[in-house]
C-alpha cells in the first residue's frame, strides 16, 4: 500500500479487470515500462465505468467533461511480456465536486502487487469550459443509484 492510501477508509466501490501485457508494452530492458502503467489505471477507469455506468461518454452526455488533475504512481515489481495483470480500481467518495480512484496492480499469478497510484478528477462544463465547483446533478444521481454517502 502507498503511503497516501494506508489511512483510507474502505473504498465505496471496486472494480477488477484482467489482460496480458503485450509485446509494445515493454521497453528495451523486457520489462512494461513505466508509463504504461499510467494507461493500464485508465483501463481500470473504463472498466470500472462500464459495471457502475460511469462512462467517460455518460460524463460527457451530461454536459459534463471530466479532466485528470492528479495522478501518481508507485512501482513495486516488473511485469513483462505476456503477463496476466490484475487492476483493481477503487472509488473513494468525497463531497468535493471530483472523481478519486486508487488503484492496485497485480501480477495474476501470484497476486504480487507490482504498482499502485491513484488519480483525482474533477467536473469541467462542455459548454462553458468552467469548473464546477458543486457537484453536477448526474453525478449526485450516480451516487444515490450506488449507494454512496
Amino acid at each position: 500500500m502507498s503511503k497516501k492510501t494506508k489511512h483510507l477508509p474502505a473504498p465505496a466501490l471496486v472494480n477488477r479487470t484482467q489482460f496480458r501485457v503485450r509485446f509494445s508494452d515493454i521497453d528495451s530492458m523486457q520489462i512494461v515500462w513505466h508509463g504504461q502503467y499510467i494507461r493500464y489505471f485508465e483501463d481500470g477507469r473504463e472498466a470500472f465505468g462500464a459495471q457502475f455506468g460511469l462512462r467517460y461518454m455518460d460524463i460527457h452526455a451530461a454536459g459534463y467533461m471530466a479532466p485528470i488533475v492528479d495522478v501518481n504512481c508507485q512501482y513495486k515489481l516488473s511485469l513483462s511480456f505476456n503477463d496476466e495483470v490484475i487492476i483493481e480500481t477503487a472509488y473513494y467518495p468525497t463531497q468535493a465536486a471530483k472523481i478519486q480512484f486508487h488503484y492496485t496492480v497485480f501480477r495474476a499469478s501470484d497476486m504480487a502487487v507490482c504498482a499502485t497510484g491513484s488519480s483525482t478528477q474533477v467536473f469541467i462544463n462542455a459548454n462553458t469550459r468552467e469548473l464546477e465547483i458543486c457537484n453536477p446533478n448526474f453525478f449526485v444521481e450516480w451516487k444515490k443509484r450506488n449507494n454512496i454517502k
